[in-house]
């Protein structure tokens, strides 16, 4: 089983997020939980020497996380840079 913890960096930004970017984002963290290859996701490498990576909750907005153990650390979820 895959546990999630969020950071209050993490918090902060989710709880500024609209309502339809927080419903996008726990689809999407129910299918990173079950694998990080879910296609949906676009799970990558977003800085391979701190172990973050980066996936995706809908076009135009991303969340970074890390792994520790058997747990997701969601570090931030923002609208993605174009």
């Amino acid at each position: 089983m895959t546990f999630v913890a969020y950071t209050d960096r993490f918090k902060k930004s989710f709880a500024s997020a609209t309502p339809r970017v927080q419903k996008d984002f726990a689809k999407q963290i129910g299918f990173l939980r079950e694998s990080l290859r879910h296609p949906s996701v676009h799970a990558k490498k977003y800085d391979e020497s701190a172990g973050v990576w980066q996936g995706r909750v809908n076009r135009q907005w991303r969340f970074y996380f890390t792994f520790e153990g058997d747990t997701i650390i969601l570090i931030d979820i923002i609208a993605h840079p174009k």
